[in-house]
């Protein structure tokens, strides 16, 4: 009587907690569907800690190749803040392929098309969308360790035997059976041999934890690609047929995959359970040493799905991104990347993490050069061009009624600082950053490059002088092939190169002792002068005012202080 009530206990628990289970699961996929739907039109709603780009950049470090948007680029442009305004990726796969896609430049006319659509079928079903975004979810996330860079050091881990553990597992099963010969002595010795296993698991899981997280993850990878390979989707076929292809020769090592677990784990009282039993028999580790063998074996194949699935992912992440500016802003456009001349057309442009953003237009196929007072939007307007570049290029997306450039290579020298580290000025960091913008155009390959005050580190003759010549050589290239954007101060500029460059200009208007701007781009070099006017709002004594006015006058008139 007393085994069949044993009996009967345990099959209330192992119910119990199947349908815990069962509930638990349920309860979060309604939440997770919750929050895909809901942030369909909005903006992601993403944390990132102080080390996640370090790990998400670590995919782009090992992968990209020669054309890509370089580090003060990427940072002049504000495109960290970017990639997390379009990050709706639900797993690191998609995270790190998303943010390479971002900073790779080489993709040719035929893969934007295919991706955009990709992108454009999503968009236009929702479900579908929001169905693939479900599976990603199960693939999850890892805090801080890339997956990627991890698994390709499998190999270079040392083989590790699975002897002790296999005696310890059969040490305590031992012990836990000589309770029924011996109970007294059977507690103590299952005491002694849960202490030890407990320890012993730790200790030995410590020494490969970042290996074991991330072979956990793959196979939740895999297992997460069988379900996108049997979604029925004509439009999704061929990724389909490659994911199932890779699948069958990889399946293997998801055998008996629930001895190790995955990285996304329900957090259920089965799941709780069940960790328990890797912590007391460490069949979890047992399974580690098959596991990682077996990666190391089809590296390439786990190399291709990881890569599709970022795809699939990161067209997704893009299709959220599109109903986003449709739903915040009404505009955005395909851009047209087919026009053989060097040259941009934008109409209605954008800065696209603007609140509020006044919107300009501008048709060129030679450099122009910006003039204007402090905060008058012309920095703001070489990113808003500069931003759109990298999106039309990379993701097929403009925020703009309309957007015309050709394929190019995208560099910029904006917010730079001086560099302690390597005990260099503002000026030699400022002139670093422009001659490797030089050297890249002795490549051949079309450019468009934006500079924010040309050579501030140094004073006004020198800096007229040497900006003039650089300037006038992005726009004398022999292979004409760079299209230079230029903001200044220096007023005399727009006169030097006014045979190279377009003039263009915002300004301010000073009303009731207040300044306002309309952040509208004009034409041609700018004319107020405002600055010592400045002085007299922000309530500057009226003698520095009027002499500063009477000092400048003189200048203008004599060309002498």
């Amino acid at each position: 009587m007393d085994i069949l009530f044993y009996l009967a206990a345990f099959f209330v628990l192992i119910i119990f907690f199947g349908y815990q289970s069962i509930i638990y699961k349920k309860n979060t996929r309604e939440k997770l569907l919750f929050k895909l739907n809901k942030q369909w039109g909005s903006s992601p709603d993403k944390d990132y800690s102080a080390t996640a780009f370090l790990r998400i950049r670590k995919y782009f470090d090992i992968v990209k190749n020669d054309k890509f948007v370089d580090e003060i680029t990427w940072n002049d442009l504000g495109m960290d803040n970017i990639f997390k305004s379009l990050n709706y990726t639900q797993s690191s796969i998609g995270e790190d392929c998303l943010y390479n896609r971002l900073r790779s430049m080489d993709y040719s006319e035929e893969d934007l098309l295919e991706f955009d659509r990709l992108v454009s079928y999503f968009q236009e079903n929702k479900d579908v969308c929001i169905k693939f975004q479900e599976i990603f979810a199960n693939i999850g996330q890892t805090k801080s360790i890339s997956v990627y860079e991890v698994i390709h050091l499998l190999g270079d881990l040392d083989n590790r035997k699975n002897t002790k553990h296999f005696a310890l597992a059969a040490m305590l099963i031992a012990a836990i059976g000589s309770i029924f010969i011996s109970p007294p002595f059977g507690i103590i010795a299952t005491i002694t041999m849960v202490v030890i296993n407990v320890l012993q698991y730790y200790k030995s899981k410590s020494k490969i934890e970042n290996y074991f997280i991330c072979c956990g993850y793959l196979v939740g990878l895999i297992v997460n690609a069988k379900k996108i390979a049997d979604v029925s989707d004509s439009q999704l076929s061929q990724y389909n047929m490659e994911i199932e292809e890779i699948y069958k020769k990889i399946s293997v090592i998801t055998k008996n995959i629930f001895l190790m677990g995955t990285n996304n784990m329900s957090g259920s009282l089965a799941d709780m359970v069940m960790e328990y039993v890797r912590m007391l028999f460490h069949v979890d580790l047992i399974k580690f040493n098959s596991v990682k063998r077996k990666a190391t074996e089809n590296i390439k194949e786990i190399d291709r799905l990881y890569s599709l699935v970022g795809y699939i992912e990161s067209a997704c992440s893009v299709a959220y991104y599109r109903q986003y500016l449709k739903e915040k802003y009404s505009v955005w456009c395909k851009p047209d990347l087919t026009q053989e001349k060097l040259g941009i057309v934008a109409d209605d442009i954008y800065h696209p993490l603007l609140d509020n953003p006044v919107s300009n237009t501008i048709k060129e196929e030679r450099g122009v050069l910006l003039t204007g007072s402090n905060a008058s939007g012309k920095s703001t307007f070489l990113k808003t061009i500069g931003i759109n570049c990298v999106l039309a290029q990379t993701i097929y997306t403009s925020s703009a009624k309309c957007f015309r450039i050709n394929r190019c290579l995208v560099y910029s020298s904006m917010s730079l600082k001086d560099d302690l580290t390597n005990n260099e000025s503002y000026y030699m960091v400022e002139i670093k950053a422009l001659k490797r913008i030089i050297d890249a155009a002795k490549s051949g390959e079309k450019i468009i490059c934006f500079v924010d005050e040309v050579l501030r580190g140094t004073n006004t003759v020198e800096r007229v002088s040497a900006s003039t010549e650089i300037l006038k050589s992005f726009a004398e290239s022999q292979m004409n092939n760079v299209l230079c954007f230029a903001a200044t101060h220096d007023i005399e500029l727009t006169y030097l190169l006014d045979s190279y460059y377009a003039n263009y200009h915002f300004e301010e208007e000073i009303k009731n002792d207040d300044v306002l701007f309309n952040y509208i781009l004009n034409v041609g070099p700018a004319t107020s002068r405002n600055a010592i006017q400045l002085l007299k709002v922000m309530g500057y004594d009226d003698k520095i005012v009027s002499m500063a006015k009477d000092r400048a006058d003189k200048f203008m008139e004599t060309g002498q202080y």
